[in-house]
């Protein structure tokens, strides 16, 4: 078998590199979205990607690196201008060389980032996502709340170390105006990637006792502002802008406002600025209530005032109606007393004639009423004598007496007992044998 001309690897290697050399001698300014960032000893290992933009799909991959000596310049500028530090998902313009090494293969060698490009993307992500909140209307949902007027038991998200946590606390305890407030601490990662998941699982949390509070801050004290990304996510700003209770977020300074700062109810620079915040907020009904308060005293005086003058008034007016009054009443009383004599004659006139009246009429009343009783009582009389029993004596008729009492049953007598017989001419005494 002839043997064909052949080369090792690394000669193979070696065309390939001389062959860059000679035709891409220079750099190019390439678009791309980072699929991986990483740092190692000092130096930047990137991953790019380009994808289909109707399916989504990678049509193009390579490797870029950084050495550290360009990536000590490259990055603090690019965070410095951007906010934000280099992550997955983040589309770049990188000005790199082809590099291509006999042991490590081909990768592309970065020594430049426009920062303004990526500046450019995320302006048009934000705009997307703050396009896509109005769309479904929750854009302005938390502006429409009312902070509660005694605003006292709040929901802090924040890092359960950070020293704005602190300084929050600190501020809203030694207030000057004494006023009492609760805070309740739901611990949430407030950079890197992480901030998305970790402050919608705290809301979750404080969603399921929400009649515990009466606001959510979300604070987080100093940090870089290259970690401002993870507050510019559509899912978390759709959880801030849906949320019932107002929401106060004190993250950013003063050139930095993210989205969840947009669709929060109140937005101020700093922790201690959202404990301002609450203080003037209470203290501002504190001093609407003293109004009142001075308003009602004030009403309240004048009104007795006018209730004293009235009563000034009436007393000098009492003695005079008094005046009046009696003199009516006298007039009325002279009336009533007149009144009550004519009656009274009449009356008497009249209850004199009819006793005149029963006096001719009461000898023939009573005379016809002893008429009456003397007839009853004749009928009566002979009525008595005809149940006397000395009339049936005369008759024929006997009675039979024992002990004095009449005998009606013969059954009842006894041997030896005395009876006495009574008949018309006298009486018989018999013995029972």
């Amino acid at each position: 078998m002839k043997t064909e001309p052949h080369m090792t690897l690394y000669q193979l290697n070696r065309l390939v590199r001389r062959q860059l050399e000679i035709h891409m001698p220079g750099e190019y300014w390439v678009e791309a979205e980072l699929s991986e960032c990483r740092e190692s000893r000092g130096h930047c290992y990137l991953e790019l990607v380009q994808n289909d933009e109707r399916s989504a799909t990678p049509v193009a991959r390579a490797s870029a690196r950084c050495w550290a000596s360009r990536w000590a310049i490259i990055r603090p500028y690019f965070e410095r201008t951007t906010g934000q530090q280099l992550h997955a998902g983040m589309k770049v313009l990188l000005k790199v060389c082809p590099q291509f090494h006999e042991a490590y293969g081909f990768s592309w060698i970065v020594s430049d980032i426009d920062p303004t490009f990526t500046l450019g993307d995320m302006a048009r992500r934000r705009q997307d996502i703050i396009r896509q909140l109005k769309q479904e209307g929750v854009f302005d949902l938390q502006r429409e709340l009312s902070l509660p007027l005694f605003c006292q038991r709040v929901a802090v998200i924040s890092s359960e170390t950070a020293a704005g946590y602190g300084d929050f606390c600190h501020q809203l305890r030694d207030n000057p105006y004494g006023f009492v407030f609760s805070t309740w601490l739901f611990p949430a990662v407030m950079q890197g990637e992480g901030v998305e998941e970790s402050i919608v699982s705290a809301l979750d949390r404080i969603n399921a006792d929400i009649d515990s509070f009466d606001c959510v801050a979300i604070i987080r004290g100093g940090g870089a502002t290259s970690d401002m990304s993870g507050f510019d996510t559509l899912a978390l700003a759709e959880n801030v802008a849906n949320f019932p209770l107002p929401i106060i977020t004190g993250i950013g300074h003063d050139r930095d406002e993210s989205i969840i700062d947009m669709v929060s109810h109140t937005r101020v620079k700093t922790p201690t600025a959202a404990a301002a915040f609450l203080i003037a907020s209470l203290k501002s009904v504190l001093d609407m209530l003293n109004d009142a308060q001075d308003a009602i005293a004030r009403t309240a005086q004048q009104r007795l005032l006018a209730l004293r003058g009235q009563l000034d008034r009436l007393a000098e007016a009492v003695p005079r109606l008094f005046s009046v009054v009696r003199t009516r009443q006298e007039a009325r009383l002279d009336a009533l007393f007149a009144q009550a004599a004519t009656q009274a004659g009449r009356r008497l006139q009249t209850s004199r004639s009819r006793l005149e009246a029963c006096e001719q009429r009461l000898p023939l009343v009573v005379e016809r009423r002893l008429a009456n009783e003397r007839h009853r009582l004749e009928l009566a009389e002979q009525r008595v004598k005809g149940l006397d029993p000395m009339l049936l004596l005369h008759r024929g008729y006997s009675i039979t007496l024992k002990d004095g009492k009449a005998v009606r049953d013969p059954a009842l007598l006894r041997a030896g007992d005395e009876i006495e017989t009574r008949v018309e001419k006298g009486n018989i005494k018999s013995v029972i044998v």
